[in-house]
């Protein structure tokens, strides 16, 4: 398995339960799910993702270019400002979902999921070839660190004071880079509250990372981020999407471009009927678990695609892919635990509303 830069420090100095995650031996936890949960959400959680990938595009293309890979509105972003997208084969399948940051007019990054990386290398450098672009994968140059929780900008104010004025105006989904000092800031996350990203060389995480932690944030592992972003009901890649299914089947209508723009699998999503959708359910006693059986009255209909006990509302919750079946009764579904079959309460909003910068 590969290993983040702060490898060591989880495993040896804040001796952290390890666990293989797409391809990476990743922290799972450091003391309990629950605790790193609650502190994300009360206070500041801090997360190293280096195990995700970057890309950088330049070039007299690069909106054109992006615009071509992704199905949301990258044109209409203006620098400094942040996108999330799926990306689609032709088929209009999703093959990854990714945040685009807008550094500058014709400069451009790229985060992927660690384990697309190889995938949408390979993906991004062939279209490539068709705009006047230059691609660039810095993944093993760059580490990634995601401080998350109402305390986080005063954090990272504290470590960061130079950047105090930029760190405190920076919007939701907003992106600052300081390319001298190879540091670039993002406002984004995947759990809900108020948070930021920074991404930085290989050889400066470690002192930011420690900084972070003395400045009082917890440091919080897999198990705590799956949770968090599940409460919250966003989509991970290999649960709620794949490769099998379009953006239209995964609940994200919300990122197809509403403009007469091409992009990659336009044609073959804007035509298929979808047959499947993603729906928020929650048990008031048991757990449901990835793989679970969804029925609606004796018909199976579905399966979990990602399930677990919330801390944060004190219920069993999960989302979970079913037939496209209009005016689904809530009273009427199921899901089935060693064998019996138990009601689920259906959720139109996520189950824990968040915290972000408005």
């Amino acid at each position: 398995m590969r290993k983040t830069v702060l490898h060591d420090v989880h495993e040896n100095k804040l001796k952290a339960k390890m666990a293989p995650f797409a391809g990476f031996n990743m922290p799972l936890q450091y003391t309990s799910a629950k605790l790193e949960i609650a502190a994300v959400r009360n206070q500041a959680g801090i997360f190293d993702v280096s195990h995700m990938g970057e890309f950088f595009v330049s070039g007299d293309e690069t909106g054109d270019f992006i615009n071509f890979m992704i199905t949301n509105d990258y044109n209409k972003l203006p620098v400094g400002k942040a996108i999330y997208s799926p990306i689609c084969n032709q088929e209009g399948n999703v093959l990854d979902d990714l945040i685009v940051y807008k550094l500058d007019e014709n400069y451009a990054l790229i985060c992927v999921n660690a384990a697309n990386i190889e995938q949408d290398w390979n993906w991004f450098s062939t279209h490539a070839l068709n705009f006047n672009v230059s691609l660039e994968n810095k993944s093993e140059d760059y580490s990634l660190i995601a401080l998350q929780g109402p305390k986080s900008e005063e954090l990272l104010i504290e470590v960061f004071n130079s950047y105090k004025e930029i760190l405190k105006n920076l919007p939701y989904y907003g992106v600052h880079a300081n390319m001298n000092d190879n540091i670039i800031f993002a406002r984004t996350g995947y759990t809900g509250e108020d948070g930021f990203e920074v991404f930085c060389k290989n050889d400066t995480v470690e002192e930011i990372w420690e900084s972070l932690l003395k400045a009082g944030a917890t440091p919080c592992g897999l198990a705590a981020r799956d949770t968090l972003r599940l409460e919250v009901c966003y989509p991970l890649y290999g649960h709620e999407l794949d490769i099998k299914h379009t953006p239209r089947e995964s609940s994200l209508s919300w990122t197809l471009k509403k403009s007469n723009s091409n992009y990659l699998g336009k044609e073959s999503i804007s035509i298929k009927s979808p047959d499947s959708k993603i729906v928020k359910l929650s048990l008031e006693k048991l757990i449901p678990r990835e793989g679970y059986k969804i029925f609606l009255l004796d018909e199976e209909i579905g399966h979990v695609t990602s399930g677990t006990f919330s801390p944060t509302i004190s219920q069993g919750i999960a989302m979970a892919r079913v037939k496209n079946i209009k005016n689904m009764q809530e009273e009427d579904l199921l899901i089935e635990i060693r064998g019996k079959k138990y009601p689920a309460k259906l959720h139109k909003r996520p189950f824990y509303a968040g915290g972000i910068k408005k």
